[in-house]
């Protein structure tokens, strides 16, 4: 039995063994196959093939509005980008001239960044200190002019042509390789958006274009022009600043977002980029390509905007400007610019916000910079204005809640206010008499400025600034851009940082909204919200949800913390007002017979809208006596109000001039399209110059 089992060892022990030898035999013919036989051809292959890695870019999230219809999206486009091969400089200039020859017959652009112009030769930087940095940089002489420094340029690639301007064009993409640094596994970007014609003529002449890819990049593409321009931002290069705090995620030629949506939430909308990997041989061929990384789009960013609104709001305003500068309602005023909010009362969330002049962020262009139009400037939330009688709602507010009136309260408006100044009333400046007795209902249908003059004097400033204060107004509503202004609120310790001595004028004055009282047009909305919804504080907010690639929805406290971080600024209202439902009831009756009742200040420009509403109008004066700014502020519907409306006019001369801007919207949210309304013509500005 022992005898068997050892025999039965051996035999597998040889079997093992002789398995053993047969693929060291095996692996060794082969090896001698690759090295001996074939050793050259594999060699000289080798040699001839590169294999690069080149960036897939990712696209950028979509900008949606509440309903879904995409505000901002992303479209492919073609780019070259170039690698380095082991080509002479001979061979690389004629390379790119014929590249620049493709481009130029198609009427595609190739990227310029040399700040070197000719015919005359001149440098383009502004300074003569960023002249010196960039000729440090490229190793030119300190002293060179800028014909020295382009034919150091030329020498140093080179170039043979005696044409200056062809020459210049192969200097621009030798420079662009040579400032970006390229190599033979990092490619430079030449050419941004080619057309279709010339990436295929590239692809085609692919093996006379040394190192030359075409790849697909996306592109943001604006789909309304010019529509919430403000809101969206626009994107452009990443700067060298921006590059250097950034190198782990962005590259050098990329694009950023620079302003509105598109820069606050640019780490949820840039996505990260794949990789693809481009087989080339040493003379810059390409022979394949693959992804080794995929790509992951951006995340997409669902805004509280209605495009529709948005649509009407800013084409209403526009008209409205257009008309009021044209003298539809009377006499002529320089109306040139205005901004519209439209909000939902409860939840806070912006419907529509406009200001113009605005822009097409898709075209936007650092040469407009000096654009003097104010075109860039979002006057919904970075411009205070003086808030004209539209403040009365706070002074009445103020007046009603500390007991100094009732709302049976009558006040007898004889026409010129005896203490201080002796202000008078609008109505005695046009009638020679007062209102006679009014309640708070009443002074503001009628816009009575004797009877809140007397409540500023009852009041005194830092109580009316107190509740002021109460509805947010100065104050920032932490809306998810930057360059919101805090705006002003009039009161003895603004007075005291600027060293000025507060005076009873100065209280009268700004009890009718005039003074240091500045408010922006967002503070205005969430003012008015307050009031239609019984005082309760208002989250003011654009961002209704972020939508990850995967589908996943990004956290609201995500995204709350996130803005923090970024904007370092939040809602300075956290409470909610407290104050009586009758005394609010009787404000907002006020309101009501501004628009719906004769005699009420507005109530011409809204008869034939087949809704009650409430509202109020502002002529601000300012420091240029011609120039009065025009506001409409208020709610719809009077009953179960569902959002706040404020308009804003510069230069309007009057504040009842704007109620054209805010009935088309109010037509439009709620569905009537109804006729054009007809204008009185009979209103005079004067009327309503502290109105």
């Amino acid at each position: 039995m022992g005898k068997n089992n050892n025999t039965e060892g051996r035999l597998r022990y040889n079997i093992l063994t002789t398995i053993v030898y047969i693929i060291g035999i095996i692996l060794i013919i082969q090896l001698f196959n690759l090295q001996i036989i074939h050793g050259a051809e594999y060699r000289e292959e080798s040699n001839s093939r590169l294999t690069r890695e080149s960036v897939l870019k990712a696209a950028r999230g979509s900008i949606k509005d509440r309903t879904g219809v995409e505000l901002v999206t992303t479209d492919t486009k073609y780019s070259v980008e170039i690698y380095s091969t082991k080509v002479d400089d001979s061979t690389l200039n004629n390379s790119i001239k014929k590249f620049i020859e493709i481009l130029e017959n198609n009427e595609d652009e190739f990227i310029d960044n040399l700040p070197i112009e000719i015919d005359p030769f001149k440098f383009t930087q502004e300074t003569e200190e960023e002249q010196k940095n960039w000729k440090k940089n490229n190793d030119i002489d300190e002293n060179f002019s800028a014909e020295d420094a382009f034919n150091a340029l030329k020498q140093k690639y080179e170039i043979t042509e005696e044409d200056n301007a062809l020459a210049r064009k192969i200097m621009v993409v030798r420079y662009e390789i040579t400032r970006n640094g390229y190599s033979s596994t990092k490619s430079v970007k030449i050419a941004n958006n080619i057309s279709d014609t010339s990436a295929v003529q590239i692809r085609e002449q692919n093996a006379k274009l040394s190192g030359m890819n075409v790849t697909t990049e996306p592109t943001v593409s604006y789909t309304s022009g010019s529509l919430a321009s403000h809101v969206l931002g626009y994107v452009g290069a990443i700067s060298e600043s921006e590059y250097e705090t950034r190198k782990d995620t962005y590259r050098n030629d990329d694009v950023i977002g620079k302003d509105g949506i598109q820069y606050v939430l640019e780490d949820y909308l840039k996505g990260t980029d794949g990789v693809k990997q481009v087989d080339m041989t040493v003379d810059g061929a390409i022979t394949s390509e693959y992804i080794s990384k995929e790509a992951v789009a951006g995340s997409d960013v669902i805004l509280t905007l209605d495009a529709n609104l948005q649509k009407v709001a800013e084409e209403a305003l526009k008209q409205n400007i257009e008309d009021i500068a044209n003298g539809k309602y009377g006499d002529k005023h320089d109306a040139k610019a205005g901004a519209v909010v439209v909000m939902d009362i409860n939840s806070g969330e912006v419907l529509a916000m406009a200001s113009y002049p605005d822009y097409n962020p898709e075209k936007f262009s650092e040469e407009y910079s000096e654009d003097n139009t104010g075109r860039y400037t979002n006057r919904a939330i970075s411009s205070a204005y003086p808030p004209g009688s539209t403040f009365k709602m706070a002074v009445a507010t103020a007046a009603l809640d500390t007991g100094e009136i009732t709302t049976k309260t009558r006040i007898n408006d004889t026409g010129v206010y005896p203490y201080s100044y002796h202000p008078v009333c609008w109505y005695y400046r046009n009638y020679r008499s007062g209102h006679g007795y009014l309640n708070v209902t009443q002074a503001l249908k009628y816009s009575c400025n004797y009877f809140f003059y007397e409540m500023g004097y009852r009041l005194g400033i830092d109580k009316i600034a107190e509740y002021a204060s109460k509805y947010g107004l100065g104050k920032r509503t932490g809306i998810e851009l930057t360059g919101e202004a805090s705006g002003t609120l009039a009161s003895t310790a603004y007075a005291e940082s600027i060293n000025y001595t507060w005076y009873l004028a100065d209280t009268l004055a700004a009890s009718i909204g005039q003074s240091y009282n500045e408010f922006t047009p967002i503070q205005m909305a969430r003012y008015i919200s307050m009031i239609a919804n019984g005082g309760k504080n208002v989250d003011v907010t654009l961002i209704k949800s972020i939508i990850n690639s995967d589908g996943s929805e990004v956290s609201k406290e995500d995204v709350e913390n996130y803005i923090d971080n970024k904007l370092g600024t939040k809602n300075e209202v956290e409470e909610d007002l407290n104050i009586s439902e009758e005394n609010l009831q009787a404000i907002r009756q006020g309101m009501k017979g501004v628009t719906s009742e004769a005699g009420g200040t507005a109530y011409s420009y809204f008869t034939d809208l087949d809704m009650v509403i409430a509202g109020k109008t502002g002529s601000a004066q300012t420091q240029d006596e011609d120039i009065v700014h025009g506001w409409f502020a208020g709610f719809a519907p009077y009953e179960n109000p569902e959002i706040a409306v404020v308009v804003l006019i510069e230069g309007a001369g009057s504040g009842g001039y704007t109620a054209y801007t805010a009935k088309q919207i109010i037509e439009e949210y709620f569905g009537m399209n109804s006729e054009e309304i007809t204008e009185d013509k009979t209103a005079e500005s004067s009327l309503e110059s502290v109105r």
